[in-house]
């Protein structure tokens, strides 16, 4: 598996890489997914503190006892809860940040966190002290490096001024461009890379996208309607091929330009993560390949958070 560098860190991650959320609350499957994802060479794996009110790290502090040093974890920060209690709300304060890496390190069964990030934020946020939150935190060794996950613009620039931040994380696919209006490029510029996350869509952009178009696209997605993206989906599974499936097809898409660190997608079973490790075999992929997909869609534009 070719691994790439997280901005200046020195953490080298694989191209592809296990969004955890989507593993569900079955320890003993979610750890054979787990499991599954590192024999293949997967060695990053993103979960966060919100994710089923914490047993989600649990469960990848488990699966990855006996191999912690073969794996990069990235957790997330900031939405504020209570374990037992429903809800959350947003609290991105230095006192909230400090007290709840310590229980992520006791569910994740670790004594350091690779790659910490906040888990969203505003403008209107406390940013400094954020920021400084998570400087005292590296000066500890509690974390290794910090990133934010935010689709924002104003946001992603005020931390990309301000703070020592080595990743994105956002949303990108082929259906959802919007980070190519300029962000990609910016961070590029910065030496800040990016994790993309729902690369393929809600599943829309796999081998079994004309079904998922029907049960997730009726009332359309982002810019485009139902019709639309049957046409849109159509055209991209005749672009695959024996060489190039259509899971393949949608990593390659996102992992083509430079800013990209990892494509990290969901998976609830082995079969779903084994169609997405056929983007180790393909090898058709090319420019014109790339242009062609992006003829099937059009570029978004952020309309808020500018």
């Amino acid at each position: 598996m070719k691994k790439r560098q997280i901005g200046t860190s020195d953490l080298f991650v694989s191209e592809i890489s296990l969004g955890c959320m989507s593993l569900g609350t079955d320890v003993k499957k979610a750890s054979e997914i787990i499991d599954y994802a590192l024999d293949a060479g997967i060695n990053y794996l993103d979960t966060a503190d919100l994710y089923d009110q914490g047993m989600n790290e649990s469960i990848v502090g488990s699966a990855v006892k006996g191999r912690r040093d073969q794996v990069i974890i990235g957790t997330k920060v900031g939405n504020h809860f209570e374990p037992g209690k429903e809800g959350w709300y947003w609290d991105p304060s230095k006192a909230y940040i400090k007290e709840e890496v310590k229980e992520s390190l006791k569910r994740l069964k670790t004594d350091y966190i690779d790659l910490y990030q906040l888990h969203g934020g505003t403008i209107d946020d406390p940013i400094d002290e954020t920021i400084e939150a998570f400087e005292e935190l590296k000066k500890e060794g509690l974390i290794r490096y910090y990133g934010i996950s935010s689709i924002r613009p104003n946001v992603i620039r005020e931390y990309m001024k301000k703070s020592n931040i080595v990743n994105v994380m956002m949303q990108y696919s082929l259906l959802d461009r919007r980070p190519e209006e300029n962000i990609l490029d910016l961070l590029h510029q910065n030496h800040i890379s990016v994790i993309a996350r729902g690369p393929m869509a809600k599943g829309m952009l796999t081998q079994k996208g004309l079904e998922q178009v029907e049960k997730k696209g009726q009332n359309g997605y982002l810019g485009y309607s139902y019709e639309e993206l049957k046409e849109i989906v159509s055209g991209f599974l005749n672009l695959s091929n024996e060489n190039m499936t259509p899971n393949a097809l949608a990593l390659s898409y996102v992992l083509h330009h430079p800013a990209l660190a990892t494509a990290s997608f969901g998976a609830s079973s082995v079969d779903q993560l084994n169609t997405n490790l056929t983007y180790t075999d393909q090898n058709k992929w090319d420019d014109a390949l790339y242009k062609k997909l992006q003829e099937l869609t059009k570029p978004i534009q952020y309309d808020k958070h500018r």
